[in-house]
């Protein structure tokens, strides 16, 4: 019965890995539920910004905010990547990483320099291993994200831009539609771009608000720049994290699944070599009791 107890310990081997699989399913899902209402949470404050810098925007005053500088040449940008920290998400990581290379691809191939900064122990010892230099990388961000670590991650880009270290600063990050739709997007933060129909529209429509701005728009645009950055990276953080957790569930629940057909198939295999070894024994007896009859 060596081939039944060996089934037997696989059967209880998968059941083990399937109440594993179904209580991190069961985890994910809760944590997706509070992910996404923080990503519903973020959106109309980052509505709410772009509305006012479409409003505010002017070529006139875009030229004396550094943030808004738009290099004639870009020869040093930033980018920042946002990976997990843990595995056993799918391809989410792997979706990621990807989207990364591609960008860091077309900017070597356009002659850039990149200044790489990661979050994450995912993408930070996948760059590791590909022997790519890591500028900076943060792997203390958990899946909660809040607006200081968003701040602290953006802080020293946003000086560099300032300073004209960097031309341009890229976030790699995860888009959460839903929960079954995730795709990765690399995302130019700085220079600040005008919301849409900004550029071209943006002074025909200020004029027909008619806004009475206190104080200035020049005052108002300099605090509103750097909070539109900060929150844009927020927003990453917090769609990222989402994702994450969508990701994790449904990896999850198809590993679950397939433990289930799993143990039907060992369950039917093992019902089967049982059977098989009874009806040998009950042989065995008769061609015994016939012998000795005979």
């Amino acid at each position: 019965m060596a081939k039944g107890r060996e089934l037997k310990g696989r059967i209880k081997s998968v059941e083990n890995t399937r109440k594993i699989t179904r209580t991190m399913e069961m985890v994910a899902t809760s944590k997706m539920k509070r992910a996404q209402d923080r990503v519903t949470a973020a959106r109309p404050y980052a509505t709410a910004l772009a509305e006012v810098i479409s409003s505010l925007y002017s070529p006139e005053l875009a030229e004396r905010f550094p943030l808004l500088r738009q290099p004639r040449q870009r020869r040093r940008v930033g980018v920042l990547v946002l990976t997990s920290n843990r595995g056993l998400a799918g391809a989410f990581n792997a979706n990621l990483l990807k989207e990364a290379r591609a960008l860091l691809a077309r900017l070597d191939a356009e002659g850039v320099e990149v200044e790489l900064h990661i979050v994450g122990r995912k993408g930070l010892g996948f760059f590791r291993y590909v022997g790519r230099a890591v500028a900076a990388s943060r792997t203390d961000i958990t899946d909660r994200p809040t607006a200081q670590d968003a701040a602290d991650l953006v802080g020293s880009l946003m000086r560099d831009f300032t300073t004209g270290a960097l031309d341009a600063v890229h976030v790699v990050h995860a888009k959460f539609n839903s929960a079954l739709s995730t795709p990765p997007t690399a995302t130019q933060i700085l220079p600040v771009a005008p919301p849409a129909a900004a550029a071209t529209a943006g002074a025909a429509r200020t004029r027909q608000r008619d806004y009475i701005l206190a104080p200035s728009a020049e005052a108002i645009l300099t605090e509103l720049l750097p909070s539109y950055v900060r929150n844009s990276v927020y927003r990453a953080l917090v769609e990222t994290a989402a994702a994450e957790q969508g990701a994790r569930r449904t990896a999850m629940k198809s590993a679950t699944d397939n433990a289930t057909d799993m143990l039907g198939v060992l369950r039917r295999t093992y019902n089967r070599a049982r059977q098989a070894q009874i009806t040998q024994e009950i042989a065995e007896i008769v061609g015994g009791a016939a012998a000795l009859q005979g």
